[in-house]
């Protein structure tokens, strides 16, 4: 049995959530800096 796909398997599904975490920590900094800046104008 070949070891290549699961290796690939592995690598691809590493990659999609690290992506996917990366996007998700992006928006919630961003949304937390216009939290703060809106916090500091009232």
């Amino acid at each position: 049995m070949p070891h290549l796909p699961f290796i690939i398997a592995a690598y691809t599904f590493t990659l999609v959530a690290l992506g996917g975490l990366l996007v998700w920590s992006l928006t919630r900094m961003r949304r937390a800096e216009r939290a703060l800046e809106d916090g500091e104008r009232n």
